[in-house]
């Protein structure tokens, strides 16, 4: 009998261990589990398994009772491996041990598998990183790379997507990295309808730097986010760094390194992720034309707005457009 009950939705399965982080495994619930399409009906289907069902410890004063065993990653498109604060960094010489050995070898090839946190570890013991580019969190890049010299870690990243195989940092990219995968697969309308639902931001790039020095303010601390609120409001005209410096009466010079430390990025570099994801939920939830957009998103033609679709997405907005319309609406007639 099949772990998995609805046919037609994206099957993910959450392989947790002991020390299991208890926040790790809501992330995955939650953000996959309020994936709707527009008729209100779930995207995906989220179950927990472990290689053997029952007890999982936590690394908090409780347990979770977990019922699938290894069977369920036989049976998913997506596989997600949290942290194991007891297991993870420990791994000698970076060796599983044979059952979880045995279980990953029931995923089958060409299923999406993606890490939070320390989960990297099990991934790359388990050879499934060896030439790829992949992170952890900051304060464990440096172990994963003396345990795995074929990985490529970067540990200045959120998160990374190296073909079918995805890793994240810290607790916190969990979340991004769950956002990321419900905006390729059903596009970002749904993805930030996720993010609203949850209250957290809609869209933080992968290559946003891992450790941003100053995440919270320091009190009475002059920061940018009125000139970002305005920014968002502002996205169908040009913007210059000397008028966003003026929303918050600062030198220019000030104004990009405070934004630097408070975001992880350059304001060049976050205007042109929100004209982005303007693009994208236009194109998903409108029928304007690519020029309209190009021109409410503030990149001017149809011409620049193609060239930033091909640099960032690898393809057209018109391929964007036909690609998450058509995969939506087939998601949602398969569940019914």
């Amino acid at each position: 009998m099949s772990v998995f009950r609805h046919p037609g939705r994206h099957r993910v399965a959450v392989l947790v261990r002991n020390g299991l982080l208890p926040i790790e495994l809501g992330i995955p619930h939650r953000l996959l589990g309020w994936a709707w399409n527009e008729h209100g009906e779930r995207l995906y289907e989220v179950v927990t398994c472990a290689v053997r069902p029952g007890s999982v410890r936590t690394d908090a004063d409780f347990s979770v009772t977990v019922e699938q065993g290894p069977q369920a990653l036989a049976e998913a498109d997506t596989v997600i491996v949290p942290a194991s604060h007891e297991l993870d960094e420990p791994f000698a010489e970076g060796r599983l041990d044979a059952p979880l050995t045995e279980a990953l070898a029931l995923i089958r090839p060409g299923t999406r598998i993606a890490s939070i946190c320390t989960g990297a570890f099990v991934l790359a013991a388990a050879g499934l990183l060896n030439g790829r580019r992949a992170t952890t969190h900051w304060a464990s890049c440096e172990r994963l790379q003396e345990l795995h010299p074929a990985v490529k870690v970067d540990p200045d990243v959120l998160y990374v997507a190296d073909g079918n195989v995805l890793t994240s940092a810290g607790v916190a990219s969990g979340i991004d990295l769950c956002l990321h995968m419900v905006r390729e697969d059903f596009g970002a309308s749904v993805a930030n309808s996720v993010a609203r639902r949850t209250v957290v931001p809609p869209h933080r790039d992968g290559g946003q730097a891992q450790f941003i020095e100053r995440p919270v303010p320091e009190q009475g601390m002059h920061t940018t986010g009125t000139a970002r609120e305005w920014a968002l409001r502002h996205l169908d005209r040009p913007i210059g760094l000397r008028e966003l410096a003026s929303k918050e009466s600062m030198s220019v010079r000030t104004f990009t390194r405070r934004f630097r430390e408070e975001v992880g990025s350059s304001p060049q570099q976050w205007l042109t992720l929100q004209r982005l994801e303007r693009a994208r939920h236009l194109l998903e939830s409108s029928d304007l034309s690519v020029d309209r957009i190009a021109s409410d998103a503030g990149f001017g033609s149809a011409s620049s707005l193609r060239l930033h679709f091909q640099s960032a997405l690898g393809v057209s907005p018109s391929t964007y457009r036909r690609t998450f319309r058509v995969r939506t609406a087939d998601a949602g007639e398969s569940a019914a």
